[in-house]
């Protein structure tokens, strides 16, 4: 059976992990997000978020974002390979609704795993 938990064994936590990740990244971009990633010695991905109060002022705003951000990677991570990645928050990302925000993340995924595997 597939464990679809979000556990803390998944997430980029120090700036230690993050420094690797953004020294040497694969990027999947879009107009709204920034998908940075790099291959981990781990056997799982792990994800970290930069999400800026330059673009996103209220805190609400920016947990909403994390708050798909990280349950789109829980239900995506069996698909991805052994990566680190970080995504960034770029301009005009508040005004996307959850659904779009879903689908530009689904694309963005797919991305990575095409340019990580191959």
């Amino acid at each position: 059976m597939v464990n679809y938990s979000f556990s803390r064994e998944l997430r980029l936590l120090t700036p230690e992990d993050f420094q690797p990740v953004f020294k040497n990244a694969i990027p999947a971009v879009s107009p709204h997000l920034t998908l940075l990633a790099r291959k981990n010695t781990l056997d799982h991905p792990r994800i970290g978020m930069a999400i800026p109060k330059k673009h996103i002022k209220l805190a609400v705003g920016r947990n909403r974002i994390r708050r798909i951000v990280r349950d789109n990677f829980r239900l995506q991570q069996h698909e991805l390979p052994n990566i680190d990645i970080v995504v960034v928050a770029k301009a005009g990302i508040a005004d996307l609704s959850n659904q779009e925000l879903q689908k530009v993340l689904d694309k963005l995924w797919r991305k990575l795993v095409q340019r990580c595997n191959g």
